[in-house]
Formats: structure tokens, C-alpha cells, sequence
């Protein structure tokens, strides 16, 4: 079990007098629950970072004050790990080490804005960011499914995707983030400003790297948003019409979510809606493309059942029951439930779907995602998993990866192990750099831990 020790009291108040003027907390109460993200999907991550807690938690306001808070931690030698929302799923920023918890939720000004283009604080809230910007006919390119609370630092930091990735691909897409202002952590911290492919150094590093305080994100032309439910009589059904869907370039979309009767069940305040039994298929549609939508459904055989208007209908937004959010509807259900994250092979994604459906049935019920990343459509799944043990859900991801699938393995929280399996050297060789002592989120990066 991985456990961080709480400071001696006295430790604390030192600790707190050397923070000063930024805000603390110090109660333990209230630094646990700023130590906690949704790391509790999974059941082995459940059992390792229950006791995990930092020390105190510091509420930056601005730079100077993140600033201030890095150059006591690396004067004193104290772990320091970032924090938004605390949105994540598998103990991203959870203080491994204990030490300081920085909040930067306060860091949440909009500082440029401009057709395309925003330039902002870490710390806002991704739906207060696209109420500043819709106004002006743009909004996020697209967003992870927590994006009532979500922060656009935290984001960056530590997710990959979301709704609208049908469209601009994945955060690592060339182009989607534009720049990034990022504090060391050292005794005399200094500022970094990164910039076009510079700033893939600092993406998705879980905050191991650098202090991200400000970012440049490119904007999408906002448009009246229609959610639609599609019913099928299967799950195959429902996937054929997401592919075709997805490849349906002059129908604007945001979201193309597939799942499964065995998934969709936990859909509460949507399941009114919902044909018992059926596969469906979530989306997002323009206003100006429902007609053609319309149509493919009906050659696809489905039945639209619900829709709701630009503005919503009378259940939570569609995107609410997409990515990580349909495994959360499905935890308020059955807490055994648990998920696994998947790349299919690019050359026959569904046919190697239909197979790994045939092998597992209902102990694996599908929810799969269509996106775009490196020009091509890829079909991702998010599907949820009825655990039983730690050895058979180690077996389902292996079979998955015996059928060329890549798993992006959502129960382990370290960087490497949950993505592509390798050390990103560029990462590692930045985090040099940023965090020469290893005080940022220590016990996350495994390249940093085999660089000496």
C-alpha cells in the first residue's frame, strides 16, 4: 500500500509560517479531501492510495504566489504536488510523498482573447471558459466529460481527449495547445515559456515537470450543439453507425459514443428514454446537420429516440454519460464495476471489437468512442469491466492485447505504465529542467526514478 505520513504538528506550523501570505489548510479533513481525484474506479488503485493524504494544502492566487510556494518547497526539500479539480481517475495528483498540496484553482483569469485563440490561467473551469468565449463564436476545441468542473490546467496536465476529438484529435495533436507558462520548482524559481512543439515536454505529464500557470489553447467556431440518442438492436449496429458517422465529413458533430444495453442500463436519468435492451449510440450534432444525421441513422437502421435542443433537453447533457462518465453511472450502480481504456488496431478496429465481444459478453459491456488523432479515425474503448479479481482483469487486458489493441491502462498511476509503455525522454530530460531536486509529484514518473 502506498502511504504518505502526516507532519508532526509542529512541522505543519513551521511549514505554514514559511508559506506565508499564500492561504493554507491544514486540518486534516480538509487536505484529504484536496489529496483525493477519482482514483476509486479502480480497485486495484482503490486498495493502494486509500491512505494517501499530503500535509497541508496551499490556495495559490496568482503567479507570484505559485512562484513563492515553489521556492519553499525546493528550500526545504518538500514534495509538492499540483492540483485543479481533482478530476483525474487514477491518482494523478494525489501526494504520493505527503508534503504540500497546491491548489490552483485560483489562478482562473482569462488574460487574451482573440478569433481562434485564449490565452488563460490554469485554473479555470472549462464551462466558465466556453461561457467567456461562446459569446464571441468560439468555444473549447473539446473537452473531457467532467467539464462542469474540470480545470483547463488540469486538463492539459493530466487527460489526452474528449468530446470534440471527432474533430481536432487529441491534446497532442500539433496545434491544439499553442504555448504554456510554466514555473520551476528551485530555490530561485524561473519562468519558462514553451511554445509549438516545445510544449509537448509539459502535456499530459501529470504535473511531474514544471508548475503550468498559464496556457494558449487554439479555440473551434462555436456552434447550437443538438444531443441525440440513436437506438440499434445491437452493439455491432450501433458501432457500424459510429464509423460511418465519424467518416461523414459535411455532418458536424462533437461526440460519436457507442454503448452497449449491458452499460447503458446505469443510465438513470436517461434510461426513460431508452428502448430496454438496446445498444445505442450518444451524439452531438449541429443544428444544421440534423437532416443528414436523421437520414444515416435511418439507413443504419436505428431509432432515434431522444433529442434535445441547444440549450438542453430534461436529463444532463450527453456528454455527461460519455468517456470517464459513463463508468461513474455505472459505479453509482454496482460498486464492483471497474473499466478499461483501449486503442483498437487502426486496420480493423470493429472487426476486432465484434471478436473481443464474442470472447467476453456481458463481463465486458462495450462503450467505445470515435476520435480523430494523427489524420485518421480511430475507434477508442472505454469499457467497463465487472471485476471479479486483480488476475482476471490482468487476463482480459492481456487477451485485449493479444488482439493488437493498446491499452492505456487505467489501474496504475504511473505516467509510463498507464500510456504507451515507454519513457518519454523529451519528458524526463524537461523535468531536469523544471525540477531538478524531483520535489514535483514525486513517485509518478518511472523515467525520471531509472534516470538516477
Amino acid at each position: 500500500m502506498t502511504a504518505a505520513s502526516r507532519l508532526a504538528p509542529s512541522a505543519i506550523e513551521g511549514l505554514t509560517a514559511a508559506l506565508a501570505p499564500v492561504p493554507c489548510l491544514t486540518d486534516p479533513a480538509s487536505v484529504k479531501l484536496k489529496s483525493r481525484d477519482f482514483y476509486w474506479y479502480s480497485p486495484l488503485l482503490k486498495r493502494q492510495l486509500r491512505e494517501v493524504t499530503g500535509d497541508i494544502v496551499a490556495i495559490a492566487r496568482d503567479e507570484a504566489d505559485v512562484m513563492h510556494v515553489a521556492r519553499t518547497c525546493a528550500r526545504l526539500g518538500v514534495p509538492l504536488t499540483v492540483r485543479g479539480a481533482g478530476t483525474g481517475n487514477y491518482g494523478q495528483a494525489m501526494p504520493l510523498r505527503g508534503g504540500v498540496v497546491l491548489d490552483m484553482t485560483g489562478l482562473d483569469r482569462i488574460v487574451e482573447q482573440a478569433p481562434g485563440f485564449v490565452r488563460v490561467g490554469a485554473g479555470k473551469k472549462l464551462i466558465d471558459l466556453d461561457a467567456e468565449t461562446q459569446p464571441n463564436g468560439w468555444e473549447l476545441r473539446f473537452h473531457p466529460s467532467t467539464r462542469r468542473t474540470a480545470t483547463i490546467g488540469g486538463f492539459i496536465a493530466g487527460g489526452s481527449g474528449g468530446v470534440g476529438s471527432i474533430n481536432y484529435g487529441m491534446l497532442r495533436d500539433r496545434g491544439n495547445v499553442l504555448a504554456l507558462r510554466v514555473v520551476t520548482v528551485e530555490p530561485e524559481p524561473q519562468i519558462i515559456a514553451l511554445r509549438g512543439d516545445d510544449v509537448q515536454q509539459a502535456i499530459h505529464a501529470y504535473g511531474t515537470n514544471g508548475i503550468i500557470t498559464e496556457l494558449e489553447i487554439a479555440l473551434a467556431p462555436s456552434w447550437p450543439w443538438v444531443d441525440a440518442v440513436v437506438a440499434f438492436s445491437g452493439i455491432m449496429e450501433a458501432l457500424r453507425f459510429g464509423q460511418a458517422l465519424a467518416e461523414a465529413d459535411a455532418v458536424i458533430k462533437k461526440l460519436i459514443t457507442p454503448i452497449d444495453w449491458g452499460a447503458a442500463q446505469y443510465f438513470k436519468p436517461l434510461r426513460r428514454h431508452l428502448p430496454e435492451g438496446k445498444a445505442i449510440c450518444l451524439a452531438m450534432i449541429a443544428a444544421p446537420s440534423l437532416e443528414p444525421f436523421r437520414a444515416l441513422a435511418a439507413r443504419f437502421g436505428g431509432t432515434l429516440c431522444y433529442e434535445a435542443p441547444p440549450g438542453g433537453g430534461d436529463v444532463p447533457p450527453l456528454y455527461e454519460f460519455s468517456w470517464n462518465h459513463t463508468t461513474l453511472h455505472a459505479l453509482k450502480v454496482d460498486r464492483t464495476i471497474t473499466y478499461l481504456q483501449t486503442r483498437y488496431p487502426d486496420d480493423a478496429p470493429l472487426a476486432t471489437v465484434e471478436k473481443l465481444i464474442a470472447l467476453f459478453g456481458d463481463e465486458v459491456p462495450m462503450h467505445a468512442e470515435f476520435v480523430r488523432t494523427g489524420g485518421r479515425i480511430v475507434c477508442i474503448g472505454l469499457q467497463l469491466v465487472r471485476y471479479t479479481s486483480d488476475a482476471r482483469l490482468a487476463e482480459i487486458i492481456r487477451i485485449h492485447e493479444d488482439h493488437g489493441c493498446i491499452i492505456f491502462n487505467p489501474h496504475t498511476y504511473v505516467l509510463e505504465d498507464g500510456g504507451m509503455k515507454t519513457i518519454d525522454r523529451a519528458q524526463v530530460a524537461f523535468k531536469r529542467r523544471a525540477d531538478p531536486q524531483g520535489l514535483l509529484n514525486p513517485g509518478k514518473m518511472r523515467g525520471w526514478a531509472a534516470s538516477g
